[in-house]
């Protein structure tokens, strides 16, 4: 018995998108997972290869480039991803993050100039909330835009920056006012190219090797005041409020989608293996384990499944997809290790898959919120 499971939300188009995500991951990603982790980055020409087949942007209109679906389509890909066992190509966050602020709150100007380019893998995205010394409170951040004229001008640093060194366009989350808290942070657009824009290195982490994360430097950066991104200065908290809850429903799918693809490795590799005369999966404690990864990797298939469902419906709530974060990135990191463990030595080598998602998953608690800031937003409704 396999894990994987058709997801309730499944259908004949997607299921066409999913054989083509498989395809295009096999032929320029999978080839490349060590080329991409030694180098800290994929090549830049994956995205307009990815942009070419349409796999860029999939839940942005058609009128700006997209691929006109839902959050199901960004939830195949995001589910092909992970059962490729990538953790290289930042696309999800491209494409269900970065895009999604232009489109709910940009201005016309702004989706007309951007989301065609990111699109067709033209112009690469990034979000710099986290700084050096302000993680998930988000109210304090550090990074000022003080409005000047006809423009702000932006000082201060972020770090953990996914896709911060290919980044093309920067949503910068900072203070235009920065004697209020939550009040005072606005959002603003930050191309590349400005004067003052600078991208340190691409940070050594234990995990996603292939990721360029990177620190960003904002020194008396000018934009015009046309990139805020809202209608008023003071929005920022608020629209990172709305946005959020998608970012870590984004992480639920490839929690579960890779633990859907690790049970089968090891299913596979427990049967294949022999130890005293026979295969590993003939001892009880195999079984076990086994039995136990798979009813993990079920529940949180069916949990995260209900909430793609009601997102596409708008009503999945913030509480829900908190409670879809931390258990799903938590029993994840459970059944990695158990997984880890039946595999034996093999398991503590990094080309086998049992070690790469243990390593690579380990984050998923972390980023979009740590668990512990989960728990207590479940706990404010209580």
């Amino acid at each position: 018995m396999a894990a994987r499971r058709r997801s309730s939300w499944m259908n004949d188009e997607l299921d066409a998108l999913r054989d083509l995500a498989d395809k295009f991951l096999a032929k320029e990603l999978t080839p490349n997972i060590e080329k991409f982790a030694e180098q800290h980055h994929v090549d830049r020409d994956l995205w307009n290869k990815a942009g070419e087949l349409g796999l860029l942007c999939l839940s942005i209109p058609e009128e700006y480039g997209g691929g006109g679906g839902d959050f199901r389509h960004e939830s195949v890909l995001i589910a092909a991803q992970a059962q490729a066992f990538d953790t290289s190509w930042g696309v999800s966050l491209h494409n269900g993050i970065v895009a999604h602020y232009i489109l709910a709150y940009g201005t016309e100007e702004q989706k007309q100039a951007w989301l065609p380019k990111m699109a067709s893998g033209e112009a690469v995205g990034a979000i710099a909330m986290t700084e050096p010394g302000t993680g998930s409170d988000l109210q304090n951040v550090k990074t000022r835009a003080i409005k000047t004229g006809g423009e702000y001008v932006i000082n201060g640093s972020k770090t953990f920056i996914t896709n911060g060194q290919q980044a093309d366009i920067v949503v910068l989350v900072c203070k235009t006012n920065p004697d209020e808290g939550a009040a005072g942070i606005s959002l603003i657009l930050v191309e590349a190219d400005r004067e003052g824009f600078r991208k340190g290195n691409i940070l050594n982490k234990i995990g996603q090797k292939g990721q360029d994360t990177s620190e960003l430097f904002f020194d008396d950066v000018h934009v015009p005041v046309e990139n805020l991104l809202g209608t008023q200065e003071g929005q920022g908290f608020y629209q990172l409020m709305q946005q959020l809850p998608q970012e870590r429903l984004i992480i639920g799918q490839a929690c579960v989608a890779g633990m859907e693809v690790i049970f089968e490795e090891t299913l596979r590799y427990t049967k294949e293996r022999e130890a005293f005369g026979r295969p590993i999966f003939g001892f009880q404690n195999t079984k076990f384990k086994l039995a136990e990864a798979l009813t993990e990797t079920t529940i949180a298939r069916v949990f995260v499944d209900d909430c793609i469902e009601k997102h596409v419906k708008g009503e999945l709530d913030i509480p829900t997809v908190a409670m879809a974060k931390w258990w799903t990135s938590d029993r994840a990191q459970e059944v990695a290790s158990e997984c880890l463990q039946l595999f034996g030595g093999y398991g503590y080598m990094a080309e086998y898959p049992a070690a790469r998602f243990w390593v690579d998953n380990r984050v998923q608690m972390i980023y979009a919120g740590t668990n512990e800031i989960m728990k207590e937003i479940i706990a404010r409704t209580l």
